[in-house]
Parts: C-alpha cells; sequence; structure tokens
C-alpha cells in the first residue's frame, strides 16, 4: 500500500516536472518567437550603426547600382516585320539593303535561322528567351485565350531580358513597333503592366499595336501618347522619326552615361502592312518587278544558290502546296500569266513600293549605324539585323490599296485602285501587295507568314556583326537556330546569367541555346540546337536533329479534327526546301517526332490547340477593367482615345452631342472627330458653318452635311442623329441623319455607315482637334478648335451593334 503510494506521488512529480519543463520550452519559444518577430531583417548592410552618425560606418555594397563586367558590349537588334529569306540582297534578293550588306560584310549571315511565324510570339520569345506559349503568346494579343499558353500576358516566371540587362548595368531602350500589350491595356487610363517601361526598358518611343500608318503614326513615348513631331508635308516618315529619336537617345546616354553600355531594340513598322515608302525610294525599283512573282521565285533561288545560302541541290516548291479542301482560299496565288494588264500594272507597282519601304528604312538603320562608328562605338557593338516571320499573304490573291476595305468585307474594284497606281505607298493609300509576293519573298520555301510547319513561314533573314567579338567576317552560317536562342546567346557573350529566381518568383528556364559558339564555327558545322517545336493557328511541326515532321493543317480553318491531321516528313539537313516527304519511307522516325512533339507540347504549355476562325476567336469574352456601356462623354484636352476601348457606333443608331461656346465671330475648328481618310466621321465649324462628314472607306465623295445657318457668338448644344433603316448587301447600315443645332435640324439625308472599324492603326477618338490623317478633306489635321470653348461631347449607341465577325476577323489577322 505504501510502495503504492510512494509510485502515485513519484508518477505526480513525474509529470508535474514534466509540464512545468514543457511549459519552460514553450515560454522560451514564444520570447524568442517574439524576439525574431520585432527584430530587423539583415538587409546585406555590413556598416556599423551608432547613435551618432559620426560614430558609425557607411556601406554603400548594397546600395550602388550594378555595373556591367568590363568590356560589356553595347547590343543593337533591328527587327523588321513580314520579310522572308528571299527579300533582301544578302541572301540574294531584288531589294537593295546597303546597311544590311555592310553588316553581312563585316559578320555573319544565318540561313536557317526560324521564328514563331507571326510577330507578337516571335517577339515575346525575343523579351523572354522563352517558348512563345510559356509567355503566354501563343498567338497575337488580340486573340488571347483563358489556357495557360494562350492568355496574351508574359507570367512572373519569365522574367523580361531587358530587365535582367537593367539590373547588371545596361542602358535599356525600344523603339518602334510593340504588339505585346492587351488591346484593352492601350488606352490612357489602362493597365500599364505590359507596357516596355514596365518591363525592362528605360525609354520607349514607338506604336503598342500591330501595325500604324507610317506618314501619321499612332505614337507613346514612354508612358504616354504623343502626336507626330511632323507632317508628311514636312517630310515625315515613322521610319526616319524612328533613327532620329534612337540616335537621340543614345546620345543623351553618351552625354552623361558614356561608359555604360546599352541595348536597343529597334523594331521599324517595315515590312508590315500599310507599306509607305516615300516617292524616290519607290522610284527606284521601277520596272524591276514587271516579269512577276513566279519568274522571281526562279530568278531569286539561282542567286541564293550562287551566293551560297542554299545547297545548289535545293528544290523548288510549288505554290499552294496544301490540300484544295484544306486551304485557305485567302491565301491562293493567282498565276501571273493569267492576269491582265491593269493587275500585272497594280501588282509589280505594289513591289515596287514594298521594295522602297524596306531599303529606305534600311538606309535609317544606317544612320544609326553611322552615329556608332562616329563615335567610336561600333566595334564594341552587337548588331543584330533580321525579321520576325515570313512575309505577309495576308493582302488576299488582289492585294489592295485601301486595306479598310478588306477589314471591312467591302470589295476592292480594279479601276478604283488603278487611280492610285502613282501615288501608291503616298499619305493617300494604306496598301498590301498580294499573296504572290508573299510566296516569292519566302521562296523556295512553301507558303507564308501564319503557317508554321513550314519554312516559308518560319525560316527568316538574321545577320550579326560584332568587329570586337566575331573573327570572321563576310562569312556564312547554316547551323540551325531559332528566335528563342537569341536571349541566351546575349547573356552568353555579355557574361550575365538568367537568374534562377527573381522577384522571389522561380523562374522557368530558358528555351534556347547561345550560338556563340558558331561565331567561330565552319559554316556547316554541326549545330547545338537539339529540338524546336512549332506552332500557331492550328498549323504546328517539330524539327529535331536535322529531322522535320509537320502536320498538314491550314491555319484558322476551323475545321479541327487535330487527330486526323496527316504527318509528313522532311530531312531537312539534306532537303533545305522541304520538298520530299520521306513520311512512308521512314515510319518510325516519323512517329519519334510525332512522339516529340506531343512532349514538348506538355513541356511547352502548347496544348489546347487552336485552329477555329478568327470570327469564332472574337467572340471569346475576354476579362476587362471597364464594363460595357452604350453613353460615353468626352472632354477636350484628353490623350485620343484608342478605337479597342472608344464607343462602338457600328451598325447601330446614336447620337453625337457638344455642349460649345462661341465666343469669336469666326470660330472654327474640329469638335470631335474619330478615324483617318480611310474611315471615319467627324463633327467641326468651317465658314461659320456646322459641318458633319462621315468619310465611308475612303470612297468618294464623303458624305458631307452642312448646316443651312451660319453660327454666331453664343452657347449652343450641336449634334447628330443617325438612324439605322436596313442592312445592306456588305453589312453596312443605312439610314438617315440629321444635323442639330440646338433643337433645330440644319441638315438631313441619306447616309450609311461601315460595318467595322474605321482603321486598323488606331487614329484614336479626339475631341477639339483630329490627330494623325484627318478624318475630312474638308479641313487638315489637326484643324484645333478655335474661338470657344467645348465642354464636352456625349455620344450615345442605341440597340445591339451589328458585327461582322468576318469583317472583323480580317482586321484582327491583318494586324499581326
Amino acid at each position: 500500500m505504501k510502495n503504492h503510494k510512494l509510485r502515485k506521488q513519484s508518477l505526480f512529480y513525474f509529470f508535474s516536472s514534466l509540464f512545468c519543463l514543457m511549459l519552460i520550452v514553450a515560454c522560451n519559444n514564444k520570447q524568442e518567437s517574439s524576439s525574431e518577430d520585432t527584430s530587423v531583417a539583415d538587409d546585406g548592410f555590413k556598416g556599423k550603426i551608432a547613435l551618432d552618425v559620426r560614430d558609425s560606418e557607411a556601406d554603400w555594397t548594397a546600395y550602388a547600382p550594378k555595373q556591367a563586367p568590363e568590356g560589356a558590349p553595347n547590343i543593337l537588334f533591328v527587327l523588321y516585320d513580314d520579310t522572308g529569306l528571299a527579300a533582301w540582297s544578302p541572301y540574294g534578293g531584288r531589294i537593295n539593303m546597303p546597311t544590311m550588306d555592310r553588316l553581312a560584310a563585316n559578320g555573319l549571315t544565318y540561313t536557317q535561322w526560324h521564328t514563331t511565324a507571326l510577330c507578337s510570339p516571335t517577339r515575346s520569345t525575343i523579351l523572354t528567351g522563352r517558348n512563345h506559349h510559356l509567355n503566354g503568346m501563343a498567338s497575337i494579343t488580340e486573340t488571347a485565350d483563358g489556357f495557360p499558353g494562350a492568355n496574351g500576358r508574359v507570367p512572373d516566371d519569365c522574367a523580361p531580358f531587358a530587365q535582367i540587362m537593367r539590373d547588371n548595368g545596361w542602358s535599356t531602350f525600344w523603339l518602334g513597333k510593340n504588339h505585346n500589350v492587351p488591346e484593352s491595356d492601350i488606352a490612357s487610363g489602362g493597365n500599364r503592366s505590359e507596357w516596355p517601361t514596365q518591363i525592362g526598358f528605360d525609354r520607349f518611343y514607338g506604336f503598342l499595336g500591330g501595325e500604324t500608318n507610317n506618314w501619321y503614326p499612332d505614337l507613346v513615348m514612354d508612358n504616354h501618347f504623343i502626336e507626330p513631331p511632323a507632317t508628311p508635308e514636312e517630310g515625315y516618315h515613322l521610319s526616319k522619326d524612328l533613327a532620329d529619336q534612337a540616335i537621340n537617345m543614345l546620345q543623351n546616354q553618351r552625354s552623361t552615361n558614356p561608359s555604360k553600355p546599352f541595348y536597343m531594340w529597334f523594331n521599324p513598322g517595315a515590312n508590315h502592312a500599310p507599306h509607305h515608302s516615300p516617292a524616290e525610294y519607290t522610284a527606284k525599283y521601277k520596272g524591276m518587278f514587271d516579269d512577276g512573282y513566279d519568274a522571281y521565285r526562279d530568278w531569286v533561288v539561282k542567286r541564293m544558290k550562287d551566293k551560297g545560302i542554299l545547297p545548289e541541290d535545293t528544290a523548288m516548291t510549288p505554290f499552294n502546296p496544301m490540300p484544295e479542301d484544306m486551304a485557305n482560299p485567302a491565301d491562293y496565288v493567282r498565276p501571273w500569266d493569267e492576269l491582265n494588264d491593269d493587275e500585272k500594272k497594280l501588282f509589280s507597282r505594289m513591289a515596287e513600293v514594298y521594295a522602297g519601304f524596306s531599303e529606305y528604312t534600311d538606309a535609317q538603320v544606317g544612320r544609326i549605324i553611322d552615329y556608332l562608328e562616329e563615335t567610336g562605338q561600333l566595334e564594341n557593338t552587337i548588331v543584330i539585323y533580321a525579321a520576325d516571320n515570313g512575309a505577309s499573304g495576308e493582302g488576299s490573291p488582289n492585294g489592295s490599296v485601301n486595306e479598310n476595305k478588306f477589314f471591312n468585307g467591302y470589295p476592292d474594284e480594279l479601276s478604283e485602285n488603278m487611280k492610285y497606281l502613282d501615288v501608291l505607298g503616298g499619305p493617300e493609300t494604306y496598301n498590301h501587295f498580294p499573296t504572290g509576293w508573299a510566296a516569292a519573298f519566302s521562296a523556295p520555301f512553301k507558303m507564308f507568314k501564319r503557317y508554321s510547319q513550314f519554312a516559308g513561314g518560319t525560316n527568316d533573314p538574321l545577320v550579326i556583326s560584332w568587329p570586337k567579338g566575331i573573327k570572321a567576317k563576310g562569312e556564312i552560317r547554316h547551323q540551325y537556330h531559332h528566335s528563342t536562342d537569341i536571349v541566351a546567346t546575349l547573356l552568353d557573350v555579355c557574361g550575365i546569367e538568367m537568374p534562377k529566381v527573381y522577384n522571389g518568383v522561380k523562374q522557368t528556364p530558358l528555351s534556347g541555346v547561345s550560338m556563340a559558339y558558331s561565331f567561330d564555327a565552319e559554316p556547316n558545322g554541326p549545330t547545338q540546337k537539339e529540338v524546336q517545336y512549332y506552332c500557331m493557328l492550328g498549323t504546328r511541326g517539330i524539327w529535331k536533329d536535322g529531322w522535320k515532321a509537320v502536320a498538314i493543317h491550314s491555319p484558322l480553318s476551323g475545321k479541327s479534327n487535330f487527330d486526323k491531321d496527316v504527318w509528313e516528313l522532311y530531312h531537312v539537313a539534306e532537303d533545305r526546301s522541304e520538298s520530299v516527304n520521306l513520311a512512308e519511307e521512314y515510319p518510325d522516325k516519323l512517329q519519334e517526332l510525332i512522339d516529340e512533339w506531343f512532349r514538348q507540347a506538355e513541356i511547352n504549355k502548347v496544348l489546347p490547340l487552336d485552329d477555329r476562325s478568327a470570327a469564332e476567336i472574337l467572340t471569346i469574352e475576354r476579362p476587362k477593367e471597364e464594363p460595357p456601356k452604350d453613353r460615353f462623354i468626352y472632354k477636350p484636352g484628353t490623350d485620343p482615345v484608342p478605337e479597342g476601348v472608344a464607343v462602338n457606333i457600328r451598325g447601330r443608331d446614336y447620337k453625337l452631342l457638344a455642349n460649345v461656346e462661341i465666343t469669336d465671330p469666326n470660330a472654327s475648328g474640329v469638335i470631335f472627330a474619330h478615324g483617318s481618310r480611310f474611315g471615319g466621321h467627324a463633327l467641326f465649324i468651317k465658314n461659320k458653318k456646322l459641318y458633319y462628314v462621315y468619310n465611308f472607306l475612303g470612297i468618294k465623295p464623303e458624305q458631307v452635311f452642312v448646316s443651312n445657318t451660319t453660327l454666331k457668338p453664343g452657347r449652343y448644344t450641336l449634334g447628330v442623329e443617325f438612324k439605322k433603316e436596313s442592312q445592306g448587301e456588305y453589312g453596312e447600315s443605312l439610314g438617315h441623319t440629321k444635323l442639330y443645332i440646338n433643337e433645330d435640324v440644319v441638315a438631313e439625308g441619306p447616309m450609311k455607315t461601315q460595318p467595322a472599324k474605321f482603321t486598323l492603326s488606331g487614329d484614336g477618338l479626339c475631341v477639339g482637334y483630329d490627330s494623325g490623317d484627318a478624318v475630312s478633306e474638308n479641313y487638315p489635321s489637326p484643324s484645333e478648335f478655335k474661338g470657344g470653348t467645348i465642354f464636352g461631347v456625349g455620344v450615345t449607341a442605341e440597340g445591339t451593334p451589328y458585327i461582322d465577325l468576318e469583317a472583323e476577323a480580317k482586321r484582327l489577322m491583318m494586324s499581326q
């Protein structure tokens, strides 16, 4: 009994002691935790902090800006748009590119450098060094979908190359085309997270959309919209302006930080439509394309062989090789010998303009190169000169002098187009050549831009010059590479590594490999690239170890049935033009490559495949910051409102009312304007009368309404009302318009409005002036309102908007 009692007491003391011990440990842990929570995190400071600064020791190591490695090179990357391998003189083409020739003679010309077949995705690979689906850029930003590989926004695990370079001591500049910002964000009040200055670029000067008018561009400087600094009459052209700005940025940097290297990305509007060329450059090519695109292909491929760009046994591939039931009719090439005389004249002239546009822009790049040479910087500048996809086949079999008709599903008329023959490429036109020239400038390969399975869409020019770092001069390199390899190459030669964790986010590894080994390699030496997948708008392919498998599928076909695609096999190491299908001879090799495509698709977030028509893609519901509405108030003094976020009056009744006070009897100018000479509408005062003009697709005569009374000093409500009554053959709205001064109808009559957007290039909605190209020939741009005050303009759109999805789809895809 006693022993039992002692055991109970012992157990009691044991558990009591254990409990006390646990309390002590808990208290200590709490104290330690409390101490940790209130302590200052280690920020890397290695100095000494005392009460008095005199007793303290400073340490700058954690705060000093990082400097680039000693002797680090500058980088100038010139990236054209829409240019096939057979266009330019370094590759044997008929378009003279003196600056590019000069760089090629002092560096290397690559014959098997590839892209994604479309601009935004290719640019994304150069922005981050990752494959385009890893960047969320399966296609252009306007086709974004709610899947990881197609959401249109670069994820945090793909840190931008420019940001890494800036962090490591480089100045960073972006000039020209962007097209990597979601359409809804291209607005003064929009989200700027994807704008260039937010992703590592110190400065930006250019345009955010897929294309712009080179005579009247939609410009952004850094983080805000601006007007062009001059007019075409004063000698303005976007290519020259971009070069002026590039040189200015370099001069400014050199005046303050001459020891700091720079990375400059120069993206001209060339060679994307509209093809705008100064007349003197177009004149250089007069008659040079009269032999037609069929003959050009034969001529240029022979030249490419003579220059060593292509092996001597390279075969010519036919036009439109895809089965008729799968091919896009808009990609058809009309045989040259079936054209009539006027068509041959027009089509030849379109090629002359394209060539002039390209050479003129090359001359502007030459000014930048001259500046670098004059300032002693060229020797240690890596100059990369390339194009982002094959030549554009988006001009249809007949081309156009005004693309806006395409976008609106409105037919072109040859006799009308011929009226513009002598001014083609000038401010009067918004032109694009026919598919025949796209195929010719992408010879000897099949197809062109958008077709990622064929080299016509992906095999592009690339010249690299670096006098200090590349010993070889004027040599050719045949190693197989891709746009994903650019970032890896530049990091390699600059001695910089892509961080594994950036801003607290684990980074996706680079997709590309460095091309630096090829600088001193044999021309036909082995490539260090192992595999590259392709996928764009439903087309797909895979290259591995000199073999290539492609799935026969037309882009945006809407046919689906991907599991029924017929795969072809090419040994491109021996068959550069992909002319001999070896699928039946090597079924095991074909299956190996098909399996590899699906493996790469899994790694790179490629699925699901999407070949829906552009019209179907347009109906996708995408997140927007602003809810839809039909009533808008616009104030003077604001930036132009891009069409993507402006009031939509297409196919609807609408009212436009402006509250205005006139203080000067001779008051005049634009009250409201939206669009350009190629389509738009404007309310303005001229000769003391109120005018409203609806410019339908630039077709003359304009639809003009003029008040039957004059305006005297006083306060007014000035307005327009359109009532839709029916719909025309091509989706245009037919109806009746009334022009108002206060409650009085001062003019009225029938009117038609266009079904799709006014323009691809922007020409935003303006109050108090007309930005860029004037909507009406009744006034010059900008015609700022003078002699009074505009208090505001209200626009109300009523009824369901008519949307011609096919026409809108054309507009969408032409913007690539």
